[in-house]
């Protein structure tokens, strides 16, 4: 008899995991082809026929054109997706691919292909088939690269993306279970080799999973963790919110103006990491800020804090970050942007 971790999803499973979008007029379903997005076309389809007028379903596959096996994969989806009497489209990543850096941008091209063909049709969700292992192998990965509460969140249950919020049904769902709802129905789904290639890194950490499951650390218990922090991180946010509205009330003049270097000092390190975060991310013309040099960027301003409040000489700092200037004098912390860089003409990289 399979276990709860190994069962099959059923119709009532479906219909709790669907539930929050059976008001929506159109979904779009992200499916390659694999057996997490084929168990979420099936299961979907199955939701639907519970209800007596259910959103329009648009199985959508992006193409990549990275192996030639995938246009056959679509085919097998398109047909599939016509047994089940949902709509489906295929959308191919034209032009020239990157050398370096693949796998992030082929992630970045399918959803931006998924979210045109959303809202072409009215769409107001994506739903994706990210899994429990997906969701824990994004924490090893995250946690490999150093990042902070927020990177180790990993995946949100949903998304907002623009006019169109992507959605994660199965999160804490294992992927053994879509598996297992697979062989059930007696459907088959496809194998993407790319999956198991050690030259990419999601596949090298997924090859670590068994040993770490092992010591405890198994794919329930590091979503587990990422639902934790997730919930830390949000009410570190809301403490930033406090902490703007605040030092906004000291002058009167908002968080473009910058901030009170004293009154600044006084608050919790993270709070500083994420005030100057936020700061550097809405002036700044050059991307997100990395997580690390705004540390550093507070720590300098720390060093000042203390000494600004004394009296003690003349401080001061001025620095470059992510397209923007920061800078303290006369005892407020300045974020500006930064002017173009020399030699860049406007419309060229």
């Amino acid at each position: 008899m399979p276990s709860v971790e190994t069962s099959p999803v059923s119709v009532q499973d479906a219909k709790r995991l669907f539930s929050g979008w059976k008001a929506s007029p159109a979904i779009v379903l992200a499916v390659s082809g694999g057996p997490d997005s084929v168990a979420l076309m099936w299961l979907a389809a199955r939701w639907r026929k519970t209800l007596k007028q259910g959103p329009r379903l648009v199985a959508v596959t992006v193409d990549h054109g990275l192996r030639k096996e995938a246009a056959r994969e679509a085919r097998d989806v398109k047909h599939l997706a016509a047994a089940l009497d949902i709509e489906h489209r295929t959308m191919k990543w034209r032009g020239d691919k990157p050398k370096t850096g693949l796998p992030s941008a082929a992630r970045d091209a399918r959803y931006r292909l998924l979210v045109r063909a959303a809202k072409s049709c009215g769409a107001s969700h994506i739903l994706t088939a990210h899994t429990q292992d997906d969701q824990a192998e994004t924490v090893i990965m995250r946690l490999s690269r150093g990042s902070g509460i927020a990177g180790l969140a990993a995946m949100a249950r949903q998304t907002d993306r623009g006019d169109v919020v992507l959605a994660r049904p199965f999160l804490d769902v294992p992927k053994a279970r879509l598996v297992a709802t697979l062989e059930k129905a007696g459907i088959a789904f496809a194998d993407d080799p790319t999956n198991h290639d050690p030259r990419f890194t999601r596949p090298r950490l997924r090859a670590l999973m068994p040993a770490l499951a092992a010591e405890g650390a198994d794919a329930r218990g590091l979503a587990r963790l990422a639902a934790r922090l997730a919930r830390a991180n949000e009410a570190l946010d809301v403490m930033t919110d406090g902490a703007e509205r605040y030092l906004a009330s000291r002058d009167g003049d908002g968080p473009n103006a910058g901030f009170e270097l004293v009154a600044f000092a006084a608050l919790p390190v993270e709070i500083r990491v994420r005030l100057l975060m936020r700061a550097i991310n809405r002036v700044g013309h050059e991307g997100p800020a990395e997580l690390g040099k705004v540390e550093a960027l507070s720590e300098a301003i720390n060093r000042i804090g203390p000494a600004q409040k004394s009296g003690s000489g003349s401080h001061r700092l001025k620095q470059t970050l992510a397209g923007a200037v920061i800078s303290i004098a006369k005892g407020r912390i300045h974020i500006i942007p930064a002017p173009p860089r020399r030699g860049r003409v406007a419309g060229l990289p």
